[in-house]
């Protein structure tokens, strides 16, 4: 780590604490060094280095173990403040928001899919069958979402991945909220993977809409 000139001792520290999670030297679920450590490669006090931290925990990059030490918990703040905001709204804005997203990503997955990209929308929807026969609604709220996480990954554009995966566990939650709706038996989402291998676009759009109508009015 670079040594850090001793004006703004804290604003620099936060900078160059930042700089280094989101390079990746210390990736998601690692400790960083101790305070001391990053005090001495720093060039600065502890209690610097402290408030540093102090504030990017407040952000959502940190995580402080009592006893343990600071672990990296995310890379982008942006993305921290998103997921926060997805884990206060409204079951209701999460479909609207999605009938943005799953109808693009169905769109463009129906003429970009690869072969790699069906066995993988396969795969998941195997494991969202078997965990609906099981009644293991966990289960099925995670075949559920990757299943729709693989349809934005056909679409291979990585924009829509990202703010597809920004929303996960928003969208995990919205399947286990409908319980016992969730897993009553439906060809839906067969239908949209065969739409997809197909390279039906506007058949893949038309089921991506029911799939959402009937969620809704599952609610």
């Amino acid at each position: 780590m670079r040594n850090v000139a001793r004006t703004s001792l804290v604003d620099a520290a936060i900078a160059e604490l930042r700089r280094e999670i989101a390079a990746g030297v210390w990736p998601v679920g690692t400790k960083i060094p101790s305070e001391s450590r990053l005090a001495e490669s720093l060039g600065m006090s502890r209690l610097s280095v402290r408030e540093a931290v102090r504030v990017l925990a407040h952000a959502g990059l940190l995580h402080t173990r009592q006893g343990d030490g600071t672990y990296v918990t995310a890379t982008d703040e942006s993305k921290v403040a998103l997921r926060r905001r997805l884990d206060t709204a409204a079951a209701m804005d999460i479909i609207d928001v999605r009938r943005g997203l799953d109808l693009v990503a169905a769109r463009l997955a129906a003429g970009r899919r690869t072969d790699q990209d069906l066995t993988a929308m396969r795969e998941s929807l195997a494991r969202r069958d078997a965990a609906g026969r099981a009644g293991d609604l966990d289960g099925f709220a995670d075949a559920d979402v990757d299943f729709h996480l693989m349809v934005a990954d056909a679409a291979h554009n990585a924009l829509l991945g990202d703010l597809y995966r920004s929303m996960s566990d928003a969208l995990r939650d919205s399947v286990r909220d409908q319980e016992e709706a969730a897993l009553v038996p439906d060809t839906s989402h067969e239908e949209l993977l065969r739409a997809i291998e197909e390279g039906d676009a506007a058949k893949a759009v038309a089921v991506s809409v029911s799939i959402l109508d009937q969620q809704e009015r599952d609610l």
